[in-house]
């Protein structure tokens, strides 16, 4: 198991290095590929111990990590309103100390081992011939599969929303049942991935890394939902419509009232 996560470990900081290029590609398009990285590079090491659960988890997290950081990709490249506004948003890499930057990179390399840790263990247990309760192997598979689906569908109903007013928030289909459903999707994604793995954690510090993986992307949602919520008021806070949606509808966690995180000073955003 070590030598499979040391492999891991290196192709991820070979990956999330692109961050080096820009601060905002460790936690997005560096992200991305990370994630398909680690999940291509276990199907390749143990391509012999996948069951159908685990093999399907691995595919499902290949095609998530290359959909989104290409999806980030092409829309930092051609849309120069979201360029304009994550170059606002986030610093730049000359903002930070180079050793800054180091241990924010080592940080998410840390942070996307953890994520994906449960989907690990459970194939290097099938690789020594352990056995586990594959039920919530095939849970988790379905759950990652929603949370995935539910993820694209909001960024392409959300694309398709601004091509028609790029000027005006998107209120229209998943949005109007939370303002945030692409972090929802995400959400849904690491509850699978997380609960996939159950039964295959054997130590205390396998639950520590898939638990610290899970809170970790939780947090991160939380606190990109506070991001929005900040942009989006600072744009739209004199439209009486955006004051409308904004008080009945969900910021991301679906029939749960919580409307507003932007007090929340604990969320980074």
């Amino acid at each position: 198991m070590l030598t499979t996560f040391l492999i891991l470990t290196l192709l991820t900081m070979a990956i999330d290095a692109v961050g080096f290029k820009r601060f905002i590609w460790f936690i997005s398009i560096g992200y991305g590929y990370s994630v398909a990285g680690i999940a291509l590079a276990v199907v390749i090491i143990h391509f012999h111990s996948l069951t159908w659960a685990t093999g399907l988890m691995l595919l499902l997290l290949i095609f998530y990590g290359c959909r989104l950081a290409t999806y980030l990709l092409v829309r930092e490249l051609h849309n120069k309103a979201y360029t304009k506004t994550v170059s606002l948003d986030a610093k730049n890499n000359t903002d930070y100390k180079p050793m800054v930057l180091v241990a924010i990179w080592l940080s998410c390399v840390l942070l996307y081992l953890c994520q994906t840790a449960p989907v690990i263990f459970r194939v290097q247990n099938a690789a020594d011939g352990l056995t586990d309760n594959m039920i919530t192997a095939w849970v988790g598979v379905v759950i990652a599969a929603l949370g995935i689906g539910l993820e694209a569908w909001a960024d392409h109903q959300k694309n398709e929303a601004k091509k028609i007013n790029p000027n005006r928030f998107v209120d229209t289909g998943l949005y109007r049942i939370v303002r945030c459903p692409n972090y929802l999707g995400e959400i849904l994604l690491w509850t699978g991935v997380f609960v996939s793995g159950i039964g295959a954690y054997h130590a205390w510090w396998q639950w520590l890394m898939a638990l610290s993986g899970y809170i970790g992307i939780i947090y991160i949602m939380f606190s990109g939902a506070r991001r929005l919520e900040l942009r989006q008021d600072h744009n739209y806070g004199k439209d009486e419509a955006y004051l409308r949606y904004k008080k009945s509808t969900p910021i991301l966690l679906p029939f749960v009232p919580i409307y507003s995180v932007k007090d929340q000073t604990w969320l980074v955003g």
